[in-house]
């Protein structure tokens, strides 16, 4: 159906698996999804499916993007994302895509979203520096960052120095999570781990693009 769906972070719990250990997970609710518009390779050069997901007041949106949601008969969503194609299932403008179409127990995924503001942050809070000694003479200097240039050579502050400054409220990616559990009936899914961002933030999970061999299949292989 599609490589992955939009949706909302719930917030975090504990499950037990099959072997009985207590496994953190967060629940996600994804979708329904609806088909904003299909792309394909004559007219735009590539195929691809573009779904949105929530709902936006018009007045909060310009002509160009209501003519655009207009065109496929549904409002405007909160969040519009393209994802490519999987099967040879047809698809229209406006159909809503489910969880269960497109994720099943044992997926792996990537998911991304915005992580936590934490405000303006030092350099060990920002970065893990490990600060000078708390003794031998250190004097009012004990979490600077240290030197940033010389000035003869390059005589500038280098490009990407790490130094203070605002920590998080930035897209992250978290890769390689397991699909522990489908929920089709409250459009929700159920994953391992930790996800970027608070609960109630707008989250994308997709189909991992470069999934862990699992233990199992290597010790079956080998």
């Amino acid at each position: 159906m599609l490589t992955g769906l939009i949706g909302k972070k719930l917030g975090m719990t504990q499950v037990a698996d099959a072997q009985g250990r207590v496994r953190a997970v967060t629940v996600v609710q994804l979708g329904p999804c609806l088909v904003s518009q299909l792309k394909t390779v004559p007219c735009d050069g590539y195929d691809a499916v573009q779904v949105t997901w929530g709902k936006k007041k018009l007045s909060r949106v310009n002509g160009a993007i209501r003519g655009h949601f207009k065109a496929a008969e549904i409002a405007p969503g909160l969040r519009t994302v393209e994802f490519e194609r999987r099967g040879d299932a047809e698809l229209k403008l406006g159909q809503p895509i489910t969880v269960g179409e497109v994720f099943k127990p044992g997926d792996q995924v990537d998911v991304e979203g915005v992580s936590k503001g934490r405000g303006y942050a030092g350099v060990i809070r920002r970065h893990h520096f490990a600060g000078f000694p708390g003794s031998h003479g250190t004097h009012e200097y004990f979490r600077h960052g240290g030197s940033i240039g010389n000035r003869s050579y390059p005589g500038r502050v280098r490009k990407g120095l790490r130094m203070a400054g605002q920590l998080g409220n930035e897209t992250a990616t978290v890769l390689n999570l397991e699909v522990v559990e489908v929920l089709p009936e409250e459009n929700a899914i159920v994953i391992s781990g930790a996800l970027p961002g608070p609960d109630g933030a707008v989250v994308v999970v997709e189909h991992a693009a470069r999934p862990r061999r699992r233990a199992s299949v290597v010790a079956a292989n080998a």
